[in-house]
């Protein structure tokens, strides 16, 4: 895949940034390069200039000099995002915020955290780890705090724990101007003006940048165990799904793998499991809600042919089970050396699951190209990967096509284009179709009255 041309900074702007940050201010052609790009198939665009601030004066700082110059601004976590959310489209100043990477305040007796925004959510868990605490949220790969915020991210977890959306309490913001805005306080709950914090978490930097976070922690469960079952088919594995969501089953985590992905994570990661349709379960609470969580779920799953239920409750044996969902998209690369995953992302209700899934196997089975599926499905989100060759220009139009086929399915079906990777600028021409032209507009009002220069992330969510 080619980066699209680099382009020469605004020397002014540069002289600027520089004077304030020294040389935390990068041309180089590797780390602009870097800053352009994602883990996805969507063309890189190269930002003109790098920064890498330590607070959030300097982030306000950079973009007042931003806002004086005219130049576009893009945020930047760890670089994991799926849907080109970091191109610099226009050029401009990636401000990339690793470097605030402090864990600020730790309040046990509130269960909550303030962090810096290039916090990970690994390194989170590290550091609170003795407070008997934890944060749930687990989109796969070790994002920063405030990158998941930005994109709304939810993950393997969010059938108990919700999303970001959920367990964001609070906000620090740059606007478009350099004003820093803190979006609410640390009570639970509030009916005290417009909600700033969600109007913040999943705008993936279009209209501010995301500084600092206040999130919700959980109690660690007294006991926890995890179960994988093979299935007949996928119908069966995802009827079994429904089946323990309507009957209140409290369930931490179900999700699916096909049975490309398992034999892919079989090869991957020498596992043996049986390469057929999977759910892989996990149950959080007390010793004895537990074991009644996990011996209902296996009733259930027995009922569509998921004998072979097999428990792990140990630690080890708890992440060795696991490792094989973390591993499912590097597994299914390996399929097709050199290919590029593009993935799709849709949800549905939960009642539509089956349909939406059978429909979609279908589709994809006739592909020159292989193809995996997995997904979070008690929430009713999936993701089918297509391993296409990034330089071969049918293969992208017909993953396209597909991709395009599988959206248009699920807003059929009262679904959404995006259940967690987000718009950036892959996913802006669906926004349309699942929400009316009538809220874009009240979207894009909103756009202009926080950025009207539209210098924050262009290009991304709504067209200006």
């Amino acid at each position: 895949m080619t980066v699209e041309p680099f382009r020469e900074p605004n020397p002014a702007l540069l002289a600027d940034l520089t004077t304030l940050l020294g040389e935390r201010v990068s041309t180089a052609a590797a780390v602009r390069e870097q800053h352009g790009r994602d883990e996805s198939y969507h063309q890189p665009f190269p930002p003109d200039v790098v920064v890498f601030p330590e607070s959030t004066e300097e982030v306000a700082e950079v973009v007042r000099i931003c806002a004086a110059h005219g130049a576009p601004i893009i945020p930047f976590g760890t670089g994991t995002s799926l849907e080109g959310h970091v191109a610099a489209l226009s050029g401009g100043v990636c401000i990339d915020l690793m470097r605030l990477d402090k864990v600020l305040a730790v309040n046990v007796d509130d269960m909550d955290v303030t962090v810096q925004a290039g916090v990970t959510r690994k390194r989170l868990n590290d550091y609170i780890r003795d407070t008997g605490l934890f944060f749930p949220i687990d989109p796969g790969a070790d994002a920063s705090l405030g990158g998941m915020a930005a994109t709304r991210a939810s993950g393997t977890n969010a059938v108990r724990y919700g999303t970001m959306r959920e367990n964001v309490l609070a906000l620090t913001v740059v606007l478009a101007d350099g004003r820093v805005i803190r979006t609410s306080r640390r009570a639970r709950k509030s009916s005290a003006g417009y909600d700033l914090t969600r109007l913040f978490v999943g705008s993936e930097g279009t209209l501010g940048v995301i500084t600092e976070v206040t999130l919700r922690l959980y109690g660690i469960p007294e006991a926890i165990s995890s179960a994988v079952c093979p299935f007949p088919s996928l119908e069966d594995a995802v009827n079994t799904v429904i089946a323990t969501i309507q009957m209140g089953v409290p369930v931490a985590r179900i999700e699916l793998l096909d049975d490309v992905t398992m034999s892919a994570v079989n090869r991957y990661a020498k596992f043996d499991y049986p390469e057929r349709p999977t759910l892989f379960f996990e149950f959080h609470g007390t010793d004895k809600g537990v074991a009644e969580q996990a011996e209902l779920v296996q009733h259930i799953a027995a009922d569509f042919g998921g004998t072979e239920f097999l428990w792990a409750t140990r630690p080890e044996d708890r992440s060795r089970l696991w490792q094989a969902r973390h591993d499912a998209l590097y597994a299914s690369l390996a399929l097709r050396p050199g290919a590029k995953a593009w993935t799709t992302d849709v949800c549905v209700p939960i009642s539509r699951l089956t349909e939406c899934i059978s429909e979609t196997k279908r589709d994809v089975a006739a592909l020159p190209f292989p193809s995996a599926m997995v997904g979070h499905v008690g929430d009713g989100n999936f993701h089918t990967v297509l391993l296409i060759d990034p330089e071969n220009a049918a293969e992208i139009e017909l993953a396209k096509d597909i991709g395009d086929r599988i959206v248009e399915r699920a807003l059929a079906m009262d679904g959404t284009c995006s259940g967690e990777h987000g718009v950036g600028y892959g996913k802006m021409d669906f926004l349309p179709l699942e929400h009316g032209e009538a809220a874009i507009d009240v979207m894009r009002a909103v756009k202009k009255a926080l950025d009207p220069d539209n210098l924050m992330n262009p290009g991304k969510m709504v067209r200006v």
